[in-house]
């Protein structure tokens, strides 16, 4: 039985869900679809998605792009929205390689190392 690439990922997302989330403090950009880029902060990462500050409301199941330094925009769904936070799924799980290279790189208090 082969599983379609979209199963896949939910598959993994979910079992990611369970992992430990590392706190960060990335200052980042964000743009919801439609929308102007602003700037935000990343307060946890996994290879699944992310949470970040967003002071404008943004609906669940609307596309956006949020983009660390030194990296391309990575494209998420938003899932969540609470008290300024702002909970995404990415569309393509993070390369295991790429988010140890960002916890690598980053304390929690957003200084580069």
């Amino acid at each position: 039985m082969t599983i379609s690439s979209p199963e896949r990922y939910e598959i993994a997302a979910q079992e990611d869900r369970s992992a430990p989330r590392t706190k960060l403090a990335i200052p980042a950009q964000m743009r919801v679809s439609g929308g102007r880029r602003f700037q935000t902060v990343v307060h946890d990462l996994s290879l699944s998605g992310f949470s970040a500050t967003s002071i404008n409301r943004m609906e669940p199941g609307s596309m956006c792009w949020m983009t660390l330094p030194g990296l391309e925009s990575l494209a998420a769904e938003v899932i969540w929205w609470e008290g300024n936070l702002v909970g995404c799924a990415f569309q393509t799980l993070l390369s295991p390689i790429v988010h140890d290279n960002i916890l690598a790189r980053y304390r929690g208090d957003g200084a580069a190392r």
